[in-house]
């Protein structure tokens, strides 16, 4: 195997440890740092890629992922939960213990469905495809059982790296303007959903989506 798939390899082991330690996080500041951590491992694993398959393009797509993902949408939402004062809240979730055997049962059959498609297209690496799709799955099982909206987003801009990641570390490449519309998707979106998150504070008073219900009531 080459070194750079070797690597790409380390990284994604990385990349899945940090969905987990998301999906057991209670704290949305340090659901926000493990966010930034997984975006440095995502453009660190297409440096690689870039590396080994001699694409330049994929190295101005980690230098662009890196600093949206590290550093831009970090800082948007830092001080999106300094300004709704959201800083230490602790969330609610079901037990910890109780997620993470989701997650792992989740892992599995992430790798029992890449198995076969992997065989099918033959230069497919199965491992990284696997965690890429256990990731996508993780994340979409954090969007399901957080109740604040801010940590649903979250969860949504982690599902959004573990397709960049999928796209780039299991196909070893992705066009350019997807990678520039996908950016600008996400700068956008983050931007829209901090002027909601302030109307629903000041509407509910809070971001707790099960006070949203019994308001409903």
């Amino acid at each position: 195997m080459p070194l750079f798939a070797q690597i790409t390899n380390l990284l994604a082991a990385l990349f899945l440890l940090v969905a987990f330690a998301m999906l057991a996080q209670r704290r949305i500041v340090h659901l926000i740092n493990l966010y930034a951590l997984q975006g440095g491992i995502l453009a660190l694993s297409i440096v690689a890629v870039g590396y080994g398959t001699h694409q330049e393009s994929l190295y101005l797509s980690a230098a662009l992922n890196g600093l949206l993902k590290v550093i831009v949408i970090p800082l948007i939402l830092y001080r999106l939960v300094r300004r709704l004062g959201l800083a230490w809240n602790r969330e609610n979730l079901l037990r910890v213990p109780t997620l993470l055997l989701v997650g792992l049962v989740l892992n599995i059959f992430a790798f029992d469905v890449a198995l076969p498609i992997a065989h099918l297209a033959g230069t497919i690496n199965r491992d990284t495809f696997g965690i890429a799709l256990a990731s996508v799955l993780l994340s979409l099982l954090m969007m399901i059982v957080r109740t604040t909206a801010l940590t649903q987003v979250l969860g949504f801009l982690s599902l959004e790296n573990g397709l960049i990641f999928a796209a780039t570390s299991v196909t070893y490449g992705m066009p350019m303007m997807v990678e520039l519309g996908i950016a600008l998707d996400v700068i956008v979106g983050v931007f829209i959903l901090g002027v909601f998150f302030f109307h629903i504070r000041e509407e509910f008073d809070s971001l707790d989506l099960h006070r949203f219900d019994r308001h409903e009531e």
